[in-house]
């Protein structure tokens, strides 16, 4: 007995180091932390996004909000709840904007940003919808400022089950029975998804530059894919490579890096009003916070689009299911093509019209606001309008109006 007490005690006495060996070992793990830093570091946090919102939104939108961390509560394996494939069982959160200036009976309007972005592209828009309704926008799950668990789903079906679900449980959190709903690019195929499985929720659906109905790839697209750059592209597609991947790995050189894609995207190839300086400041050190944080939802891509944003489950094999009255917004000159949603809302029994924004591509909310903010009104006409004669039964002239079950295209000008 003796001599196992003695033994253990020996195990636990530790021989003290000298000055020089409690340097080096510093040293060691020094060099080993920056070594780390290197591969792995990014200047980035879930409240320094919050931070960047925070900076962009009370710089840039004069409207008082409300910022909070809707708890959506959890999903450890075997819980019904589709949306969550991580092994954690901790809350998630969805980080949710109000502004609630309107009367107690004005419509709300839920917001739905699109891929690579986050609600705080909505800054443009805020004030102008704030007056109207009661505006709510969200990070989508994975996505900006809301929490971002391990993305694990193997199939089209699981993923849009990890964004619709997590969508409806933040619904239930906040106790909201009836809402507009608006969606922007994957955002928009997110709604409509949301929509077709849950009807009673949705008084009205807008989608904005909606992904998801264009049935064949451009010709221009299928060219480049024939190309070795276009094979090799089409390989880290399906590779699911992401663009925050390369964020990430470049570190300490991702905010400049994403300040020259901002002045680009949104100054020199913006079909509309450009960004000013302090906007491009601000919006380029959001987006590069939302980028750069821990990898999510943007695993997606590969599982609902083929190379192209071909949809791998085309929204307008659904036309026939659909339930919710429609209004499509897109700018004249937005990359996705108007008329795929324009050949499915011919297969849908609901009322619908396709609103064409000019001077707009495919961020039309943020290139030429004035419009989008008229073109989303007239959509509300129902929920807004008190009479024949109210402005919001009206469109500003240039904006292009289709109604496809009708077959019949008017300009605002005409009208």
């Amino acid at each position: 007995m003796r001599r196992v007490v003695a033994k253990r005690m020996a195990e636990r006495i530790t021989v003290p180091q000298t000055a020089a060996e409690l340097s080096a070992d510093a040293s060691s793990k020094s060099w080993l932390k920056t070594w780390k830093q290197c591969l792995r570091w990014s200047p980035t946090s879930k409240e320094d996004t919050i931070q960047a919102e925070k900076r962009l939104l009370t710089s840039l939108v004069k409207t008082p909000y409300v910022q909070e961390q809707v708890n959506i509560g959890s999903g450890p394996p075997g819980s019904r709840v589709r949306w969550f494939r991580s092994e954690s069982n901790e809350d998630r959160f969805i980080n949710t904007v109000t502004f609630d200036k309107v009367p107690p009976d004005a419509p709300t309007l839920v917001m739905v940003h699109g891929y690579g972005a986050a609600q705080g592209f909505f800054f443009r828009n805020f004030d102008a919808l704030a007056e109207r309704f009661r505006v709510m926008a969200i990070d989508q799950i994975g996505w900006g400022a809301s929490s971002r668990p391990d993305f694990t789903c193997k199939s089209t079906e699981e993923t849009e089950s990890w964004f619709v679900e997590s969508l409806e449980e933040w619904r239930k959190a906040k106790k909201l029975d009836k809402f507009i709903l608006l969606g922007h690019s994957l955002g928009g195929y997110v709604a409509a998804r949301y929509a077709l499985k849950h009807p009673e929720n949705v008084e009205h659906l807008i989608l904005v530059g909606s992904a998801g109905f264009a049935s064949e790839l451009d010709q221009r697209l299928l060219e480049f894919r024939s190309t070795w750059k276009g094979a090799f592209i089409n390989y880290l597609w399906e590779s699911n490579v992401t663009p925050q991947q390369f964020v990430r790995f470049v570190g300490p050189w991702g905010p400049q890096i994403v300040r020259g894609y901002t002045g680009a995207r949104f100054g020199t190839r913006n079909a509309g009003a450009v960004l000013d300086d302090n906007e491009s400041k601000l919006l380029s050190d959001y987006i590069f916070h939302t980028l750069a944080a821990r990898p999510s939802g943007e695993y997606c891509l590969k599982y609902i689009f083929a190379f192209g944003a071909k949809p791998r489950s085309p929204l307008a094999n659904s036309a026939s299911e659909w339930k919710v009255p429609t209004s499509f917004i897109y700018g004249t000159e937005d990359w996705m093509d108007w008329k795929g949603a324009q050949k499915a809302s011919e297969s849908m029994d609901v009322p619908t019209e396709i609103i064409r924004v000019p001077q707009g591509g495919h961020f039309v909310f943020m290139e030429n606001a004035p419009d989008f903010h008229s073109a989303v009104f007239y959509a509300c006409r129902k929920f807004l309008a008190k009479g024949s004669q109210d402005q919001f039964n009206k469109l500003p002239p240039g904006i292009i109006l289709t109604r496809p079950l009708r077959n019949e295209t008017v300009s605002r000008g005409q009208m």
